[in-house]
């Protein structure tokens, strides 16, 4: 598991600081967003925001100002004076909000995947029922590969970020059985993705598999363990980071 470097819990209705508590298990919703720099900017936060309020509406524990709330606890845990290369998460139940920084592990350039047979519950939710992945990827070297989540001999999206394969110069992610995260969303504003069901026997026929994700950023997938699949381009997965990197750059700071 990850080291937290900061780690709270607020009462939803008071904003009272209680202890802490992850609220992996618990019936509600979660947010990982990236803080960079100094001073600070969190990368696509508007989004990030009013997807995680959203969220807490479709599982009934929406709260009046709550967007306010949230804000209040990244003014009180943020420092202006730090400079940040971190992944932050906000997890939301009926009575908690909680947040906590963990430093952001820097993808190697030969990264792969690992197949975990495992649907999520309610998988198009960004949910706290997580435990079971957590477990699986306390096996895995989080620097250099993720979990690949199939199901139904058809692969959906890693244990941390949205999939996109390539084919014919085609952009391809799964039809269902997934969370939509925000990078994955954005990518979707500038390029025509086509979603479609993604088996695993069909695997070769994609030139490229890339990582796309809030603590992934873009990555480049090498291989995938178990299977005959191997990275034939890095054509679209260039085109991807240059887009994200420049909306990178062209995020405001968090402060004016």
């Amino acid at each position: 598991m990850a080291t937290l470097l900061l780690k709270k819990s607020y009462l939803t209705s008071s904003l009272k600081e209680v202890p802490f508590k992850d609220l992996w298990g618990s019936d509600g919703v979660f947010t990982t967003m990236r803080v960079i720099g100094k001073p600070f900017k969190i990368i696509f936060l508007k989004n990030h925001l009013n997807n995680l309020i959203d969220s807490t509406k479709d599982y009934k524990i929406f709260k009046k100002n709550i967007k306010s709330k949230l804000n209040q606890i990244l003014k009180i845990n943020l420092k202006r004076s730090k400079k940040y290369n971190h992944l932050l998460r906000l997890a939301i139940t009926n009575n908690l909000i909680s947040i906590s920084i963990r430093n952001r592990i820097t993808p190697s350039k030969n990264f792969k995947l690992k197949l975990l047979k495992y649907k999520r519950l309610n998988p198009e939710y960004k949910n706290l029922k997580y435990k079971f992945i957590l477990k699986n990827m306390q096996n895995i070297n989080l620097k250099s590969s993720d979990l690949a989540l199939t199901f139904n001999d058809q692969i959906y999206e890693t244990g941390t970020a949205n999939l996109i394969f390539i084919r014919n110069n085609k952009l391809f992610s799964p039809k269902k059985n997934f969370y939509k995260g925000i990078t994955l969303k954005f990518f979707d504003k500038k390029f025509i993705i086509n979603y479609s069901n993604i088996h695993l026997k069909n695997l070769k026929d994609y030139s490229e598999i890339i990582l796309v994700g809030s603590g992934k950023g873009v990555i480049s997938v090498t291989n995938v363990q178990g299977m005959i699949w191997r990275r034939k381009s890095l054509k679209h997965y260039k085109i991807l980071k240059k887009y994200y990197e420049k909306a990178v750059t062209k995020c405001p700071r968090y402060y004016s």
